[in-house]
């Protein structure tokens, strides 16, 4: 089973035998391997139809449900970890969403897309929006909402007082590889991973 590489980090950030919550699981392709290699257990919650079938399939459990608004069926502190991997950008209220997942686990594990990669800018350069295998919609059938460089998002995390923060930043610029970036972070990095905690128990 092979992650993309988010996930591969994802899955390094979460303890054996956690109790977890995958929002935006997709196919479920990360829950599974928690799993299956990590005796983790929780749920999943996709809003599209299809994959949430495919997650079915796969045995795994889980709600079909708007993450906006479908999270109020879960109690608070009631997950080890929160994942939401590639998905925050495409909520409506993200500050509002940031808030109500941080309630959920004792951690939150969060990857964004980087619109400050240098590739990104260029395209704006030459008058178009961004198009490539990390971004693959057009402006107008795109179901992002909000796009943020990695410095803008971490702006936010400061804002709403999160703790305990830690990052990882990667280069998938690449459509084959992937690796980690440790220097002019905020033009290679394609994605970053954010681990935070709430302040407020």
């Amino acid at each position: 089973m092979k992650l993309r590489a988010d996930l591969k980090i994802i899955a390094e950030w979460v303890a054996p035998n956690s109790k977890v919550l995958d929002l935006g699981c997709g196919d479920g392709m990360l829950l599974q391997w928690l799993n299956e290699k990590n005796n983790c257990h929780g749920y999943g919650v996709e809003i599209s139809s299809e994959k949430v079938n495919q997650c079915i399939d796969k045995n795994l459990n889980v709600i079909q449900a708007d993450i906006d608004g479908g999270l109020n069926i879960f109690d608070k502190n009631n997950f080890d970890v929160v994942i939401l991997s590639q998905a925050l950008q495409a909520t409506l209220n993200t500050e509002l969403v940031l808030k109500k997942i941080s309630s959920l686990g004792e951690k939150v594990i969060v990857s964004i897309p980087n619109f400050g990669h240098w590739s990104s800018l260029i395209s704006l350069a030459k008058g178009h929006m961004p198009v490539n295998h990390r971004l693959p919609y057009e402006w107008f059938n795109t179901p992002n909402l909000h796009f943020a460089t990695i410095k803008d998002f971490e702006l936010l995390l400061k804002k709403l007082n999160f703790t305990n923060i830690h990052a990882a930043y990667i280069d998938e610029s690449s459509k084959n590889t992937s690796k980690i970036i440790r220097n002019f972070i905020t033009l290679k990095c394609t994605t970053a991973i954010y681990q935070f905690s709430s302040s407020i128990s």
